[in-house]
């Protein structure tokens, strides 16, 4: 980290300095096209390649305040949209750098953080205008790629367009065929079982109605609503679904408002003449060309649409999605399995040849399984982790008697199968392993829910509160296999598979031969996932390719102008707070255009990223082209769009399409974007307003006379 601090000037504000050489470093990793860094581990010198802001915050040593409130906020960023946090870590450089140049000007903190802040408020309701539904966006990207389909067999059709991989299709054929878990088109009924038990998947046909707006439900939150229903079953009754969703952590923004409450009907036929299922394209022009996620996001598109296509309802479940990552496996072994598929050691697999194909007795346990376990309770406080008491999962021979006392339990229940939430006693594991009882630890919450549901039980926290009504049967385990039909073996690991009749949980298998490479590999995917699920949360999308950042420039730019007419004409007009007017006037055109420079450098860093521009200086140029012909065209929005239509916007703003080599426009998201750009100036300004603070003290003529007086600022 020291290297990143190199550039800092101790005469001017050291946490905004601090931000800018830390935002620097992630630079690469802006744009649809990224450079990948590798993250060596010095104590093990185990090396990572990444292409996420939060992995390379995550490796940085983050000792000082401004570091570790940059890390707090893409932290926060992540776990609210796992997608984002590049934008933001560069604007938080690009911005950071603009405050300084300001503070240069002597411009007060004050101005500089009313404008500032009031500028990109304007910005974000500017852009409304560039927000497009994502039924009207889907069915372009459809038209724009409909082929004649010659297949007589509907099966073959949705293997062929959800599954790209042929392995892939393999192996989701292989399986339904085996299970039979999926319903034949045209011959299902409401009485039938997976007709009207499988709620929340997604029905990819149905597509997405002509409403732009998020819509009502009392579902789970994890679940996309897709508006519009394709369902042609003749005997299935097309319903309508409502929706409600609830952006708690969004509560203070003023434009998680404008998603609205408007209601979608999910009647009527589907409009889309392509076999994508109504969110492939999508999900394509979303991930910005990243084909293996793409190809593994569609096959779980199809899945869910033939458990749910009788349900009258259409959406997109997050929460039935787990990964499984298998690194020293080439990349086209990659797929999707129904079940849950996990990590077991070699002596484990032996219990699990011997389960094979029988159906086991099941236990779901919340919490860790050792003696010194103790539950914190169902009511939870948020942002509480628990850490093991003991760093040994061995008991020693105090612990025989508990070892023994639960080893009976499980014998005496019949149980099989114990999937645990946390931390399982090794000695346990192992006993258990003696008596053909299989016990998998560190299973997620959604994983176990999964379980639950379909094998009709509920976790307990100990052991001792087992009875019957708390063991589930009809689980199923095997040795997880290839697309190509072989058992793996990864030698310290084994890949299994575990299944319920009617469960949706479905697991993207990962796999790559190069080991550095997985934690790249899943993120990559959880990032395609999750752009889908908030485009469709959101009902809309914003035109990607810079489209937006450009309108922002441009806007930010005609405000600055404006402002500096009015300042020298003494006259105050156009901003929201005239209180402020008096006090900023005169700094308003200064700050708008630092404002600005933070969007000129994004769009400049996103081309020259994507190889559209040799150098900064050609990007610049080519940027100031771009907003003289806004300008001249009186309406910058209808000028952004006009050339996003056409695709001119900064040579490029396409993806290429993985069937035909044609390229699908970019799109990105709303919420998460606009969060981001919020995100980032807030960050500016707290550490701008603490260093201020600071400096600003009433000690502050004992601190010109003091020996550290050149290393401050003093305004």
């Amino acid at each position: 980290l020291a290297m990143a601090f190199r550039d800092v000037n101790s005469r001017r504000h050291i946490g905004l300095q601090e931000l800018s050489s830390l935002a620097l470093a992630g630079r690469t990793l802006l744009g649809p096209v990224k450079s990948c860094k590798f993250i060596v581990d010095e104590s093990t010198n185990q090396s990572m390649l990444i292409c996420s802001a939060v992995r390379l915050i995550e490796s940085l040593d983050l000792t000082s305040a401004a570091g570790q409130l940059l890390n707090e906020t893409i932290q926060a960023q992540n776990k609210e949209f796992k997608t984002g946090m590049s934008t933001l870590l560069f604007l938080v450089g690009a911005w950071s750098n603009a405050v300084l140049e300001c503070l240069q000007q002597n411009v007060p903190v004050s101005a500089i953080v009313s404008v500032m802040s009031e500028g990109l408020n304007s910005c974000c309701e500017k852009v409304q205008c560039l927000q497009i539904s994502v039924h009207d966006v889907n069915k372009e990207l459809c038209s724009s790629s409909v082929r004649p389909n010659t297949s007589k067999s509907k099966t073959y059709e949705i293997a062929c367009d959800g599954f790209p991989n042929p392995q892939i299709v393999l192996c989701f054929q292989k399986d339904i065929s085996a299970s039979e878990e999926l319903i034949p088109r045209n011959s299902c009924s409401p009485q039938e079982a997976d007709c009207t038990s499988n709620k929340g998947l997604v029905s990819p046909l149905a597509g997405f109605g002509s409403i732009a707006s998020p819509v009502k439900s009392a579902g789970d939150k994890s679940a996309s609503v897709i508006s519009g229903s394709g369902v042609t079953a003749s005997s299935c009754k097309q319903k309508k679904l409502t929706r409600s969703r609830h952006f708690s952590a969004l509560a203070k923004s003023p434009f998680s408002s404008q998603l609205g409450n408007s209601q979608v009907d999910l009647s009527g036929q589907s409009a889309y003449p392509c076999e994508c299922y109504g969110l492939g394209h999508l999900a394509i022009a979303l991930s910005r060309g990243n084909q293996p996620s793409m190809k593994l996001l569609k096959g779980i598109v199809a899945y869910q649409r033939e458990r749910a296509e009788c349900s009258g309802s259409s959406q997109f479940n997050i929460a039935e999605i787990v990964t499984c990552c298998l690194p020293g496996l080439p990349e086209s072994y990659s797929c999707v399995c129904p079940g849950f598929v996990t990590l077991v050691s070699p002596e484990q697999a032996t219990v699990i040849r011997y389960f094979q194909d029988k159906p086991l007795r099941i236990l779901l346990m919340d919490g860790d399984l050792t003696e010194q376990y103790r539950h914190l309770g169902f009511t939870k406080p948020r942002n509480v982790r628990t850490i093991l008491e003991h760093s040994s999962l061995r008991e020693g021979g105090s612990g025989d008697l508990w070892l023994s006392s639960m080893l009976d339990i499980l014998i005496s229940s019949r149980v099989n199968l114990v999937l645990v939430k946390g931390s399982v006693c090794e000695n346990l594991m192992e006993r258990c392993i003696a008596n053909k009882i299989l016990v998998i630890g560190s299973v997620a919450q959604n994983v176990l829910r999964a379980f639950g549901e379909v094998a009709g039980t509920q976790p307990v926290p100990y052991l001792t509160q087992l009875s019957a009504p708390r063991v589930g049967s009809a689980a199923q385990v095997e040795l997880w296999k290839a697309c190509d039909g072989r058992a793996m073996d990864l030698g310290e690991l084994v890949p299994v598979r575990i299944k319920v009749q009617g469960m949706p949980l479905l697991t993207a298998v990962l796999t790559t031969a190069v080991a550095s490479k997985m934690q790249l590999i899943e993120d990559q995917f959880w990032t395609s996932v999750h752009r889908l699920h908030h485009a469709l949360n959101d009902g809309k999308v914003f035109l990607g390719g810079g489209a937006v950042e450009l309108l922002c420039l441009s806007h930010s730019q005609m405000l600055a102008e404006q402002s500096l007419k009015l300042a020298n004409k003494n006259t105050v007009k156009g901003f929201y707070s005239p209180w402020l007017a008096a006090s900023s006037a005169e700094y308003k055109s200064v700050v708008l255009q630092a404002l600005a420079s933070g969007w000129n450098r994004y769009l400049a860093a996103v081309m020259c990223n994507a190889a559209k521009a040799a150098s900064e200086f050609e990007a610049r140029t080519l940027i100031d082209h771009h907003l003289k012909k806004a300008a001249d065209c009186g309406s910058p929005s209808a000028y952004v769009l006009k050339e996003f239509r056409r695709g001119d916007m900064f040579r490029g703003g396409s993806v290429p399409f993985p069937d035909d080599g044609e390229g699908l426009k970019v799109y990105d998201n709303v919420t998460a974007k606009t969060e981001a750009w919020r995100r980032a100036l807030d960050l500016v300004l707290l550490v701008l307003q603490t260093d201020a603070e600071i400096i600003t003290g009433p000690k502050r003529n004992q601190l010109l006379n003091s020996h550290a007086s050149s290393e401050l600022m003093f305004l």
